[in-house]
Parts: C-alpha cells; sequence; structure tokens
C-alpha cells in the first residue's frame, strides 16, 4: 500500500492513520475474539474484559439519529454485561459527540496524543543503562513478569485477564505482535509491544510502562528503539503511538510528530 505523503506533514500522517489504522481489524484473531458492525461503528470483544466501538467516521450522523447509534451500543454491551470503551478521536464529528457520550453515561479517562513517526527518521540503536538486557518475550514466564510489573506500576490487583489475553493474541497470530522486556536479573523494569495490522504500513507500539526506581536511564527509549528496528527489517513505513503526557516528549525528541488526540470514553453496566 502506498501513501502520498511528506515525512513531516501531520495532515498527510493523519490521512494515512485514518485510512489504515481506524476500525483496523487484523486478518488473525483470537478464538473468543467477536467483532461485528452497526452502521459505521465496528464492535469488538474478547481481547481483555471490556470491549471497544471504533469506527473510520460517523458517516454524518447527529442528533436524534446519533442519539440512537449510541443507545444501541450501550444495549448491545449492556446485554453481554460488560463495559466498554469509546474510542472519541479529537477529530471527530459533530462536535458535540463528547457531549452526548457524558448524557449517556460514558466517562472520559486521560486524553492521550497520537504520534507519527516515518522509521526512516527514527534512531534505530538505544543501549539500554548498565545492569538492564532488552529482549524479546521468550519463554510463558514472561508473562508474569509483565502482570508483576504492571501491577506494581499500576497498583492493579489483578492484572491477569489481559495479560492472558496478550498471550493468546501472541499464540493465534505470533507474526502479528511482537514483546519485548527491560530486565534487571529476572525482573521485568519495563516492557513494551509492537503489532503490526494486516495490509497497513505500520507497526503501532504499546505499554512501556517502567518502575518507578528505574524511570529517567533511558529504558523507554531502548524499547522504542528496539521496536522500531524490528519495525523497519519488516519493511514497515511508519510507527503510531497512542502517547500519555509522560510518554509523549520523549517521543517528539525521537521524532514523531502529533497528528491529533484520542481520549477513552468508558461505559459499564451498573453494579
Amino acid at each position: 500500500m502506498n501513501v502520498d505523503t511528506t515525512s513531516d506533514d501531520p495532515a498527510a500522517l493523519l490521512g494515512a492513520y485514518n485510512g489504515q489504522l481506524r476500525a483496523h481489524i487484523a486478518d488473525v484473531i483470537p478464538p473468543r475474539v467477536v467483532v461485528d458492525h452497526d452502521g459505521p461503528v465496528t464492535r469488538i470483544t474478547g481481547y481483555g474484559p471490556g470491549g471497544w466501538v471504533e469506527y473510520h467516521d460517523l458517516g454524518g450522523l447527529e442528533g436524534s439519529a446519533l442519539d440512537a447509534l449510541i443507545a444501541r451500543q450501550i444495549a448491545y454491551f449492556a446485554e453481554r454485561r460488560t463495559g466498554f470503551e469509546w474510542k472519541l478521536h479529537g477529530h471527530d464529528l459533530p462536535v458535540d459527540l463528547p457531549d452526548r457520550l457524558r448524557a449517556a453515561g460514558f466517562v472520559p479517562e486521560d486524553q492521550e496524543t497520537v504520534v507519527i513517526a516515518p522509521i526512516d527518521r527514527l534512531p534505530l540503536e538505544s543501549p539500554a543503562p548498565a545492569g538492564v538486557v532488552v529482549r524479546e518475550l521468550e519463554e510463558r514466564d514472561d508473562y508474569g513478569r509483565i502482570a508483576d510489573l504492571e501491577a506494581a506500576v499500576w497498583g492493579e490487583k489483578d492484572t491477569r485477564a489481559w495479560i492472558d489475553s496478550l498471550a493468546e493474541e501472541r499464540d493465534a497470530d505470533p507474526a502479528g505482535v511482537a514483546i519485548f522486556l527491560a530486565l534487571a536479573g529476572d525482573v521485568a523494569v519495563s516492557a513494551g509491544w509492537i503489532r503490526f495490522p494486516t495490509r497497513t504500513e505500520f507497526g503501532t507500539l504499546w505499554g512501556g510502562s517502567t518502575l518507578a526506581e528505574w524511570r529517567g536511564r533511558g529504558i523507554y527509549r531502548s524499547l522504542v528503539a528496539a521496536r522500531a528496528k524490528l519495525a523497519a527489517a519488516r519493511g514497515c513505513r511508519y510507527l503510531e503511538v497512542d502517547a500519555s503526557d509522560d510518554s509523549r516528549p520523549i517521543l517528539v525528541r525521537l521524532g514523531f510528530i502529533p497528528v491529533t488526540t484520542t481520549t477513552p470514553y468508558i461505559w459499564k453496566p451498573a453494579a
């Protein structure tokens, strides 16, 4: 797939993102993942404990027709007794969509910035600090190390559900996701993975959480470089990240370009 874009044009990069990544469904998905469609939206369940609603655009829906679409998504997930995320982008229309989601009972979480980098402008080597080794996931015990890391960083008691989902995803399509750990001995001090969405020019970066005592040493940059190097070897043209406020400045210094924002709007069923 060829996209006519310059290396530093945010509008062109956003066009590639909209056309290739939004509402993308991999060619191979884990057995328990379910994908279906309702008009312009795609509903996804089975990746972890919740679900998602995504779309390229809403096809001009507004007013009562948009409210009806939102209500149908709530009914769909309420019937399954599961919460879900409506992935809202800063350039989505209509402009009152956030207000309509909040009125329907959604709660917005922290806004992130979608950043994209042409791989040919990224450093592909960034050594880890002394005492740390960055390597790809090699054994099942590595998933336990990631779960321990995430629990320590975020204070969550049960991280196994989405870790198990990540393992199922990799088992179903080993070429579609590669997982990297930064290890100090046998302890994962940071971890990140890269997905290779089929039929696109992108690799997408995820994770990157780092234990507090190991931050500020360049580990996150090392994980980015390791995944960028693999993406370059696979012929990807771009890397994309939904960047938190912590990671965005690092990524921009590395050569990533902000193109839009994304905010998770979360709906949860009554207890």
